[in-house]
């Protein structure tokens, strides 16, 4: 059995109130680059081996098809590009990694195998690609999407837009680089081609004009737990970022991921599940139960109804009085958009046949949308106590994505100085940083 890996989700350290609650900075406010420095310096003294940075291009405006509810709340917004925040946060540390979020199914894939391959460069061989195939119609709307692509086809573009960065960081390779001070030779031009990609979705000559990075190619990260989702992550994830709701979803993904990665021809034990854990910890059960009653003085029926709708990309303000969930998910699909997250919960929970009203829906949200439905809570012992054995049920390959609904810096630093040591004292982490480079790291 191998130890636990552990990361930072740093996706929302400042929306859905974070910003406000007791603990939180004063004086300093989102995206002063300096919280993040100071995020990271604490994370890499406690072991903590990524920071992880997911991310969207869109105001939520899905329910009720406005942007006022997320605004006016703070709900999933603002968002920054992160690969500048990233490099100053590289300065200031030596061995955390960093994962880094862009959209397969907006972007150009040549832009970003450049830009992942310079920050290689600048973090030292510490960046991960998180690529995601976005399902927001938010996001869909800044790029000139009319509507969104269809669920098989956004991973379709994926897969390609993958194998073109894939071929493109191996279209330079360190031994090409010859940089002879003697001759001026720098290179050998005899082993640099051309790609001559020509896709479905990207046409793309190359080779990459730039540097082998210290890693060759960024560690890969995918989130996706539909069927085609897992399929895309057995094709070239090196790390799966995994989503709880229950033990029993969980060992449901583990089994079909290793069933397609031996489809593959990859070996299970090589790509590790990271799980997505929302933490309240305390120096006592008390203590993190008191601030989990922060939290929920925060939302508010449209706070709720915009991070759902946004997340989903289908508008829940038009959820009958009462209804199947089957039928919720077929309106959900024909507009392309995604029956995961709360909607997919349900339907591991209750069956499609199942109905419910609309009132019961919006308590299920309510419990979504605040995390509360998967959040550890409760002393460092009781949160590894519930971790150890978790790990040991989900295969024990990967480890765990820690978030926080709690302020930022004092929910990440609880983890950190309260739990973290914890798990280390237990022996329950992998070895810490024993590589020189995040592959290195995330793959002992």
């Amino acid at each position: 059995m191998s130890g636990m890996h552990i990361a930072f989700d740093l996706s929302f350290t400042h929306t859905e109130g974070r910003w406000a609650r007791a603990g939180s900075w004063v004086g300093r406010t989102f995206p002063d680059v300096r919280m993040f420095q100071e995020i990271a310096i604490s994370a890499e003294r406690a072991g903590v081996e990524m920071l992880f940075f997911g991310d969207g291009s869109g105001i939520p405006d899905t329910w009720r098809g406005s942007i006022a509810p997320a605004v006016e709340w703070g709900v999933q917004w603002p968002r920054q590009d992160m690969s500048p925040f990233i490099a100053a946060m590289a300065a200031v540390t030596s061995d955390i990694g960093f994962g880094l979020t862009y959209s397969s199914t907006f972007m150009h894939p040549f832009y970003v195998a450049r830009l992942l391959n310079s920050l290689d460069h600048v973090t030292g061989g510490r960046i991960a690609f998180n690529v995601v195939a976005s399902s927001r119609s938010a996001d869909a709307a800044n790029y000139g999407y009319d509507e969104l692509l269809e669920h098989g086809l956004r991973y379709e573009r994926m897969e390609e837009f993958v194998d073109v960065c894939q071929k493109l960081w191996d279209s330079v390779p360190p031994e090409a680089i010859i940089m002879d001070r003697e001759t001026g030779r720098f290179a050998d031009p005899a082993l640099i081609e051309a790609i001559e990609h020509r896709g479905r979705f990207f046409d793309v000559k190359g080779p990459l004009s730039s540097m082998p990075s210290p890693q060759g190619r960024p560690v890969l990260v995918q989130a996706g737990n539909s069927p085609r989702g897992v399929a895309a992550s057995a094709k070239f994830a090196d790390v799966v970022f995994g989503f709880g709701g229950s033990v029993a979803g969980q060992q449901r993904h583990r089994a079909a991921l290793d069933a397609a990665l031996v489809a593959e021809g990859r070996d299970p034990n090589s790509v590790g599940i990271l799980w997505a854990t929302q933490v309240i910890v305390g120096r006592t059960r008390a203590e993190a139960e008191a601030r989990r009653d922060e939290v929920l003085e925060f939302w508010s029926e449209e706070a709720v109804g915009a991070y759902l709708s946004h997340n989903a990309g289908f508008d829940f303000s038009r959820v009958p009085e009462r209804f199947a969930i089957g039928e919720l998910v077929e309106q959900i699909t024909a507009l392309h958009a995604t029956p995961g997250g709360l909607v997919g919960t349900l339907v591991d929970e209750f069956g499609l046949d199942h109905e419910m009203t609309r009132t019961e829906f919006f308590e299920h949200g309510w419990r979504s949308a605040t995390g509360l439905d998967h959040t550890v809570i409760g002393s460092p012992a009781e949160i590894a106590d519930a971790l150890e054995e978790n790990f040991a049920a989900t295969g024990s390959r990967g480890g765990y994505m820690f978030s926080t609904p709690l302020a930022t810096p004092s929910g990440l630093d609880d983890i950190a100085e309260l739990l973290v040591p914890e798990l280390r004292g237990r022996g329950a982490l992998a070895p810490a940083r024993p590589g020189r480079t995040l592959r290195e790291n995330l793959s002992a």
